[in-house]
């Protein structure tokens, strides 16, 4: 994934994780509020550390 497409779904997935918490907050929920931005970070750190899967086309050899 090009290095670009990271970055911008990074940034939604950090503004949505703001907005959840922000939300939480105003309801007066603590627990919630602590595991939206917990999995907003989580999700942000496991695309930058764990690389894109990428396949390799393998010929078989006719018998």
């Amino acid at each position: 994934m090009p290095t670009f497409v990271k970055v911008t779904i990074s940034l939604i997935v950090i503004l949505v994780a703001a907005a959840g918490y922000a939300l939480q907050a105003h309801l007066g929920q603590t627990g919630p509020k602590y595991a939206v931005i917990f999995l907003g970070i989580f999700m942000v750190v496991a695309m930058w550390m764990f690389p894109e899967v990428t396949r390799k086309e393998t010929r078989k050899k006719a018998s």
